[in-house]
């Protein structure tokens, strides 16, 4: 199941709720003030890893290439 994130209009607040795929989201409710129908919007995502300096994503990438003739 897909988690979405909604932001209320009454009260600003953003959340997630864990739905199924489709769903309207005509049944959600803040949980803060208790307005129907909230906003859905679009969420981002962020991949995690860990940068080792400038030459890391260079590196990373060159794997890709293929063999290195220079």
């Amino acid at each position: 199941m897909p988690l979405y994130e909604y932001r209320c209009g009454g009260c600003g607040e953003r959340f997630e709720v864990l739905q199924r795929l489709g769903a309207s989201g005509d049944d959600v409710i803040c949980a803060r003030c208790g307005k129907e129908k909230p906003e859905r919007v679009l969420s981002t995502f962020a991949a995690g890893g860990t940068r080792e300096g400038a030459g890391a994503m260079e590196a990373s990438a060159a794997c890709c290439r293929g063999p290195s003739f220079s």
